[in-house]
């Protein structure tokens, strides 16, 4: 866990040779997400679980119409079972494309480290696609919506089973 970290704390810092073209901000909101079972499951109850996320992240001009914005945040997904309730750290690196002044679009991968329990059959850690748009409001504050696609299989493999987590995100944000 130790070298995750500090990959991920390498991973922001390497980012502050871009200080002359860059913005910093926090975002919060809520989160909408579900496992997706294999067919055998499709009888077994779960309901979508409504969380929440905040987090840090650093924007940085690539060129006048990319963006890179890694980010560091906390969010609540996985189903209401309290089995199957998932609280992770997560670093997401988006490319936002800007439309107009207002508009950007963002892709990018997603990597999730578990905050909890490390023993329960859950995998520690996995990796998601995110696809979204952000709307300015005014040059500090902004909305947005993401889409996360988990591209793992979210239960240890010697179970023999697969679950994969999508959450959708509405978020709130400020840029400084």
């Amino acid at each position: 866990m130790k070298k995750t970290i500090l990959f991920f704390t390498l991973i922001l810092a390497s980012f502050y040779g871009f200080s002359q073209n860059s913005v910093y901000g926090v975002r919060a909101g809520i989160n909408i997400s579900d496992l997706d079972f294999e067919d055998q499951f499709d009888d077994t109850p779960h309901t979508h679980r409504n969380g929440f996320m905040i987090g840090f992240f650093g924007e940085y001009k690539l060129s006048n119409l990319i963006d890179i914005a890694p980010e560091i945040q906390f969010s609540a997904e996985g189903s209401k079972e309290e089995e199957l309730r998932i609280n992770y750290i997560q670093l997401p690196v988006l490319f936002k494309f800007n439309l107009s002044n207002n508009f950007a679009l963002a892709v990018g991968p997603q990597a999730s480290l578990k905050a909890h329990e490390y023993d329960d059959g859950i995998k520690n850690f996995t990796f998601s696609g995110v696809a979204g748009i952000d709307y300015m409001l005014t040059d500090e504050f902004f909305l947005d919506f993401r889409y996360k696609y988990g591209l793992q299989n979210l239960v240890d493999d010697e179970l023999g089973v697969e679950f994969k987590g999508n959450t959708m995100q509405i978020g709130f944000g400020v840029k400084f």
